[in-house]
């Protein structure tokens, strides 16, 4: 992720954020095009109309999560994105998994909840400025 932000924030600096999103989106999109018409899947693209509506919001999100990274590398730096990042998937991913939202409940404890907590905290540390 972090290879991968720094690149994309390159290109942003030199396209601007949403055509470089689009440019990566691209790109990606036709490698996965060119690994399914050689027939590297074991699935099937015809089954995808009976997911559920919502399961295809990953595309939006992901749109919005590599626009929010490649900007956010390129005024932040590297390190401080990708912590903040990791900070708020790791949240995130916790609540997530209470809820059973990606197929197995998580038993709510506030030990849980403290490890998150005690992790955002440890990125606040590591990107706070020194006094």
């Amino acid at each position: 992720m972090a290879v991968q932000g720094a690149l994309n924030a390159g290109l942003g600096k030199r396209t601007g954020s949403l055509e470089a999103s689009f440019i990566v989106h691209i790109t990606g999109a036709a490698l996965l095009g060119a690994a399914l018409l050689a027939g590297l899947s074991e699935g099937s693209l015809r089954k995808a109309a009976s997911a559920p509506w919502y399961s295809f919001l990953g595309g939006p999100l992901s749109v919005l999560i590599i626009w929010g990274v490649l900007t956010s590398v390129g005024k932040v730096g590297v390190a401080a994105a990708n912590t903040a990042i990791v900070a708020a998937q790791i949240a995130t991913a916790v609540v997530l998994d209470i809820l059973g939202a990606g197929g197995q409940k998580l038993t709510f404890s506030w030990l849980r909840v403290l490890g998150a907590i005690v992790f955002v905290a440890g990125a606040y540390l590591l990107l706070k400025e020194p006094a």
